[in-house]
């Protein structure tokens, strides 16, 4: 079973209007970087170019907040399940 990472309407059209994705890996940052090879659209907006995360987009990996997991160091296993939220600004 892979990971699900579920992906916000904002940024579903990058990911050809997919809201939730299947993708690998043994950590956080594998499995972003998987989709960043299989979306290139949707990679500059969920990782810099050196591939770390950006401060304003906030992945969580089971409804945790990864930054208290590790970050992108975080490990995942199967049927685990990644939501990621970026910072919307506006008026």
């Amino acid at each position: 079973m892979p990971i699900t990472v579920n992906i916000p309407t904002v940024l579903a059209g990058y990911a050809d209007g997919q809201r939730a994705v299947a993708a690998s890996g043994r950590t956080l940052g594998e499995v972003v970087a998987d989709l960043a090879v299989r979306y290139p659209q949707l990679a500059p907006r969920l990782r810099d170019t050196q591939g770390n995360p950006y401060p304003f987009v906030v992945f969580y990996l089971n409804d945790e907040d990864s930054r208290f997991r590790g970050g992108f160091q975080a490990p995942v296993q199967d049927g685990d399940e990644v939501t990621v939220v970026p910072a919307i600004a506006g008026g």
